[in-house]
């Protein structure tokens, strides 16, 4: 067992991953197979918003954690707009503008400048981000270009959609819970309950977001000629 890692966050990565693949799975099969599912019904809506939630809470412990944030936030910026130019091939005006990864990118490149931060301006942030995001939420505008901060344009529609109000908030959240408890890069629980299969999967979590939704579009159309065949 690598003992620099800290178990239970590899293992809430690892729920994370587990989550957002039932989601994408659910939400495939009723858009390219129209099963009799619907994925905005409340339970499916929670197991979609606790995976994204998750991601992003355990960002913001491991921003702490990682040698140089900066350029892993470019990484994964980059990963984002990989996304971005795909699914603007194939979905057009649904494609993803502001999602996951681009919410994560920046919230890494950002995070130096956070973690210099006091605690009590960090909660203020934090705050202020949940309080205008309420109050933005239904608020449209004339422009793009403020998608990231969460104003959404006249029109717009993306599968995938996660801007810094108010989702920064849960980072913060997570900047403060390393700030507390792991500062000594350790973990707070005597016992580990994971395994060595969980931290590889845990730590191959970028790679199995950019590879599953190819996979699951492969199969559905493996399955779509297998069955038009007969």
């Amino acid at each position: 067992m690598d003992k620099k890692r800290i178990w239970e966050v590899d293992a809430l990565r690892f729920i994370a991953i587990i989550l957002m693949l039932i989601y994408h799975l659910v939400f495939d099969l009723k858009e390219y197979l129209n099963v009799d599912v619907n994925y905005e019904e409340f339970h499916w809506y929670i197991i979609g918003i606790s995976s994204a939630i998750i991601f992003m809470f355990i960002s913001g412990v491991s921003s702490g954690l990682s040698k140089n944030p900066i350029k892993r936030g470019v990484q994964v910026l980059a990963c984002g707009m990989l996304v971005t130019l795909v699914s603007f091939i194939f979905f057009k005006d649904m494609y993803i503008r502001f999602g996951i990864l681009h919410f994560l990118g920046v919230c890494m490149i950002i995070s130096p400048a956070l973690r210099k931060m006091d605690n009590l301006t960090l909660l203020l942030i934090g705050l202020a981000c949940v309080i205008t995001g309420i109050y933005i939420e239904n608020i449209t505008i004339n422009i793009p270009y403020l998608l990231p901060l969460g104003f959404k344009y006249r029109g717009f529609h993306s599968f995938d959609y996660y801007p810094l109000i108010p989702y920064l908030s849960v980072y913060i959240l997570g900047i403060l819970v390393f700030r507390n408890y792991y500062k000594e890069r350790k973990s707070i629980f005597k016992k580990e309950l994971y395994s060595n299969f969980i931290r590889k999967i845990s730590e191959k979590s970028l790679f199995i977001y950019l590879i599953h939704q190819p996979i699951y579009y492969a199969l559905i159309l493996l399955y779509k000629y297998v069955f038009s065949s007969l």
